[in-house]
């Protein structure tokens, strides 16, 4: 528009030129009085929630008292290079011939159980086994049971004590692992009514759920941590599933956590009580309420 102006061309005449309304020649942007502040508490943000997108970042302000949207968020965002999360590419589900699911969707709590495992290191090399029991209906991290070893009759105690405290499910879903399909594990779980889906060998999109909390456990946590026994990896790995259950905003979930008001005071799980210094955000940590009654005898 300056140039058209220095060739002797109207206001009116270089608007019309380049199909422009004359009122954006005029246009002063503005800046609200909130902006540096809200730019500071965003980078905060990012800083502490590293793996966060600018929607659960929007959320995070909401908590803390701001009146804002994820628009302004995300604008502030782009424009202080923060990294935005790419998207998935969508992909369809498997169907069978008669038009029904091939994977049983979980319908309510307690209603389909899922377990996997994941592997770690710690500093000397060696490897640690972490066993992930969840609730797939509810996205709540039943479980995460820490060892070097885990064979068949650790998934029985695993399994026992989070019945014992959130009940008995329908379904138990698994890949077809060793530990997975041992004899004693299949009689065990017969005994105590929960029925056993095995997902179909080399496909583990069937076990989606619990696969997208190992990725979520991997990404936001393990890969952000050097362990140097096997103990630290016990406490940080419950203290990390506390705040996953209690505040870190699940999107499946409308942004709340899975288990919000889960906890109420400090936690006992065999492992020690947490330690109090911060490594990641937690504000609280859990605590186990009463059990369920009248289970089989197979639980004790």
């Amino acid at each position: 528009m300056q140039h058209a102006k220095q060739h002797g061309a109207s206001e009116r005449h270089a608007c019309h030129l380049v199909n422009q309304p004359r009122g954006t020649q005029r246009y002063q942007p503005t800046q609200r009085n909130d902006e540096d502040a809200l730019t500071r508490a965003i980078i905060a943000l990012a800083s502490q929630y590293g793996r966060y997108g600018y929607r659960r970042i929007t959320i995070k302000l909401r908590e803390a008292g701001w009146s804002v949207g994820k628009d302004r968020v995300e604008r502030i965002w782009r424009r202080e290079g923060l990294k935005v999360p790419q998207k998935q590419k969508a992909r369809g589900r498997l169907w069978l011939n008669d038009g029904s699911c091939v994977r049983l969707r979980p319908e309510h709590k307690n209603h389909v159980w899922s377990y996997d495992f994941v592997s770690a290191f710690t500093h000397d090399g060696r490897t640690v086994r972490m066993l992930n029991l969840i609730d797939e209906h509810t996205r709540e991290c039943l479980a995460i049971h820490v060892r070097r070893r885990i064979n068949s009759s650790h998934l029985i105690d695993v399994l026992a004590d989070a019945m014992i405290e959130h009940g008995i499910p329908e379904y138990i879903r698994s890949d077809n692992g060793p530990e997975f399909v041992a004899r004693e594990l299949r009689k065990w779980l017969v005994q105590t009514g929960a029925k056993i889906l095995y997902i179909e060998p080399g496909s583990p999109w069937e076990n989606g759920y619990c696969e997208s909390f190992n990725s979520k456990l991997r990404d936001e946590f393990l890969n952000g941590e050097i362990f140097y026994s096997l103990r630290e990896v016990q406490v940080l790995a419950e203290r990390w599933r506390v705040y996953y259950n209690t505040e870190r905003p699940h999107s499946s979930l409308g942004y709340r956590p899975p288990a919000p008001s889960a906890w109420q005071a400090e936690a006992n799980t065999g492992y020690g009580k947490v330690e109090s210094e911060e490594r990641f955000p937690l504000f609280h940590t859990p605590d186990y309420g009463g059990g369920i009654s009248n289970l089989p005898a197979a639980l004790h």
